[in-house]
């Protein structure tokens, strides 16, 4: 993973040698959020757990992260996620995006919503990389919610094969989705690789264009996909009109 790291080594340096110890730990929480210690360090810290040497800083630096939580409106540390978490919640759901609007407005934000279940919200271009490398806190691994979900098998096949014939190279595939309520489509990452992750990595100059797969998930039981379904028989140029109308939105 290419990540910037002289500024942040400094600021991690810095970090080390700020007053944010007692006994030898550092102070996560509270202190973390009136001191304005996100803002001045947040970026290092998460620097320090996905950079080079960052499985020996995990222990140390994991309680200083700071998130955006969709239910309480504010910058939680991980442990106070968990601590809320219900019994039903087997994972830490999070989601990175351009700012908390942008990512509140998400159409796999709803059911989760409906659930209460908290949603941490990704901000920045690096945050991403650093749940990764954590890739759990107090044994609870971290989901999110715009990776793509396990496939429903064999609903309207040949929907989504039309759908994907329409758009062609624009997606990897087209399947129905489970966790859409009132939103026709959304598109979801491949594996391994996410839209943010895709942004940052436009910042550097690569041999070949680091690129996510995209999967475009369609509600079957929204009117407009269903309208589309009715297309594909009476207007079949219509119906092309809606799967990239539909692609559209889903952007």
């Amino acid at each position: 993973v290419i990540l910037r790291e002289a500024p942040d080594l400094v600021a991690l340096q810095e970090l080390d040698s700020a007053t944010l110890r007692v006994d030898g730990r550092y102070i996560p929480g509270e202190l973390g959020r009136m001191t304005g210690m996100h803002a001045t360090f947040g970026r290092a810290i998460g620097f320090g757990i996905a950079g080079p040497d960052g499985l020996s800083r995990k222990e140390a630096l994991q309680d200083l992260l700071l998130f955006y939580s969709s239910t309480e409106k504010k910058l939680v540390t991980l442990r106070e996620y968990v601590d809320r978490m219900p019994e039903s919640q087997k994972y830490i759901y999070y989601a990175a995006g351009e700012n908390v609007s942008a990512i509140d407005h998400l159409p796999q934000t709803e059911l989760l919503k409906d659930k209460n279940y908290e949603i941490l919200y990704l901000t920045g271009e690096t945050d991403e990389f650093t749940l990764q490398a954590l890739m759990n806190y107090d044994e609870k691994h971290f989901r999110s919610i715009v990776d793509e979900e396990e496939k429903v098998l064999d609903e309207k096949p040949e929907l989504m094969q039309f759908v994907k014939e329409t758009l062609g190279d624009k997606i990897k595939e087209a399947r129905a989705s489970r966790r859409l309520k009132t939103h026709p489509v959304c598109m979801t990452a491949g594996e391994g690789l996410s839209f943010e992750m895709e942004k940052y990595f436009k910042n550097f100059q690569m041999p070949t264009p680091v690129k996510a797969d995209r999967i475009l998930e369609l509600n079957t039981d929204h009117p407009a996909v269903q309208a589309m379904e009715a297309a594909m028989t009476s207007d079949r140029a219509k119906a092309e009109l809606y799967a990239k109308i539909l692609y559209d939105q889903a952007l």
